[in-house]
Formats: structure tokens, sequence, C-alpha cells
């Protein structure tokens, strides 16, 4: 998801990576091969996916899946958390959320920015999901980095919970969180990513907008 006028910021950094990075495993899990080339060559960013290129939009449009524990634990995963915040926040994006599909994985990962904690941090949540949505509805304006250069108003609920594995000093754990406002909107368009549908699915009637 991407928006303007809004100034990313890593403080808070990745998640609870910080604590992570010392303990890192040499074993990937269950990253292919070609995830682990997606990481492992990245330079500073990754590329972002766009529906302007039909091998980049079966990506967009397939589902993801969840990670090992081992592959969470792993050194290639917390660079590709790093490399996913790197991304979304790097001057060409300027985004507050993406998504594993948007960077060439279907994986269960997102990053978002959290605007409802103190310093807006961006956070890396993997093997998220949307366990209840509030039946109040909002419209509001959504683009999309792997849709460039179009808007629209979507629909989406005001308050979510969301589970996925928190990584600390301790094993990969399952935990849920209460998430509401504008934070939810990017919650659910990312998550939207991994289940292959685009904001432009969940348009409302009224006509789309320029992003320009």
């Amino acid at each position: 998801m991407n928006t303007r006028h809004l100034t990313a910021t890593l403080l808070g950094g990745i998640l609870m990576l910080a604590t992570v990075f010392g303990s890192c495993s040499r074993q990937s899990g269950d990253f292919t091969s070609s995830e682990l080339s997606l990481i492992r060559d990245a330079d500073s960013i990754m590329r972002v996916l766009t529906v302007a290129d039909p091998g980049d939009e079966c990506v967009l449009r397939a589902k993801s899946r969840d990670f090992s524990e081992q592959a969470l634990m792993s050194e290639d995963f917390a660079e590709l958390a790093r490399l996913m915040v790197a991304t979304v926040t790097h001057p060409s994006q300027d985004g507050v959320g993406i998504a594993g599909p948007q960077v060439g994985l279907n994986r269960r990962v997102v990053a978002v920015q959290r605007f409802d904690k103190e310093g807006e941090p961006f956070e890396v949540y993997p093997n998220v999901s949307i366990v209840w949505a509030s039946d109040s509805l909002a419209p509001g304006p959504e683009g999309c980095l792997s849709v460039p250069n179009r808007r629209g108003t979507v629909l989406r609920s005001q308050e979510i919970v969301i589970e996925y594995t928190a990584l600390g000093d301790q094993s990969p754990r399952v935990v849920r969180d209460t998430v509401k406002g504008f934070t939810a909107v990017i919650f659910q368009h990312e998550v939207d990513h991994l289940d292959g549908i685009l904001y432009t699915d969940r348009l409302s009637p009224s006509p789309e907008t320029s992003d320009r």
C-alpha cells in the first residue's frame, strides 16, 4: 500500500528482530532455491512486482504459504525482513506497507508502518492472518506499489484482530493483536496480497481517480 505526504520511519525497526539477529540459524528451513536467490542476490532493496508485467501478476495473484519455524529463525528470514522494510521505505516507493508477493515471494509476511504506535515504526509480521474484522466499515482512498499510478476507494473494517508468529529471544510463538483505524486498513490491504487479492478487486462503485 502506498500514500503521499507520509514520512516513513524505521524507529522501532523490524518487529522484534533485533533480538533475533544474534541467534539466527544458518539453516534456511523450507526456503526454496529461487526464494534464497531473491534474498541473497538482492542489493540494498528488492524489485517490486507490478501488474504491468504478466509474469509479475501471476505471482501477485497466487496464494502465499507460511514459513516453517526453522525458516523464521534463519539469517535469510532476518535479511528478508530487513530488505522488505528497506524497499517499502526507499524514496522510489515511499510506502506504508508491503507484502511478500510484492517482492517475489509467495510467503505470508508483511511489513507495516504502525501509525498507532509511538514513533510510527515499521514492523514485520510473518505467518500473518486476520482472524476477526469488525462489521463497522468506512470508505477510504487506497493505492498500491504493485498497481502504479492508480487510486480508488475501498470499504475496510475499522478494527481487526491479527494473528502472527512473534519472534524474540524465545522460540517463535503465535500471538494476536488488535489493530484499529488507518493501521488496520494497511493490514487488510497487505494481508489481501497474501491471498492473491489486489485492492482493485475491492473498489467501491465510485469512479477511480489517478494518483498523478
